[in-house]
């Protein structure tokens, strides 16, 4: 490989990974009380955060769910598609759903609506506009337009998916913070990692003093 093609590499590589900093600047400005209504809902959930989503949405809802549960709030992803088939009945009205599209109009999230106002959790919406029509059927709507997508075609979900987590990275760790989640706690969540076996040693030998 000739240096022409490194530097090409490199440079650009680097304006992609400034592309999604961007975008996320652009989200964070969109920052409003939807917040949070979201914060106070996960807050004051007795049941489960369920996160939804399909295609790539479904990959960062997988993610957030994860970092929901590992901060402390219970929490599991339900796909969409198969939240239709028998996973809806893993929701309760105790729940709190948090459904991730970036159109706000595939039809497969779009579907769950009608059981999920039979049913009657929660339901915050994370979408590019506050005006599709899945924002339009939750209690809670969430902007997310990150712009334009980095790909060189503008249409592969990069900046979209980047954002998408980032807010839902940002949820969990307000309101965890508002539980007032501990060190000790966070160990609980992760006894098997190393950090979680050094954070539950730290605690036992505290609690034999």
């Amino acid at each position: 490989m000739d240096s022409n093609t490194k530097s090409y590499i490199i440079n650009n590589c680097r304006e992609q990974i400034l592309k999604e900093a961007k975008a996320l600047n652009r989200v964070a400005e969109q920052v409003d009380e939807e917040y949070i209504a979201a914060c106070e809902a996960i807050f004051n959930c007795e049941g489960r955060v369920i996160v939804t989503g399909l295609g790539k949405t479904g990959h960062v809802g997988k993610k957030i769910a994860a970092s929901l549960a590992s901060l402390g709030i219970p929490s599991f992803f339900v796909h969409s598609c198969e939240s239709l088939h028998g996973d809806m009945g893993m929701i309760t009205k105790d729940d709190v759903v948090i459904m991730i599209s970036n159109s706000g109009k595939s039809s497969e999230i779009l579907n769950m609506i009608p059981a999920l106002k039979i049913i009657g959790p929660k339901t915050i919406s994370i979408t590019k506009d506050k005006n599709s029509p899945l924002a339009k059927e939750t209690d809670i709507r969430i902007l997310c337009d990150a712009g334009e997508e980095i790909d060189h075609l503008g249409l592969a979900p990069t900046a979209s998916s980047t954002a998408a987590l980032a807010i839902g990275d940002a949820l969990a760790t307000v309101v965890s913070s508002m539980k007032g989640f501990q060190r000790e706690d966070f160990a609980l969540c992760h006894p098997g990692g190393a950090l979680g076996q050094q954070l539950l040693k730290e605690y036992t030998e505290r609690v034999a003093q």
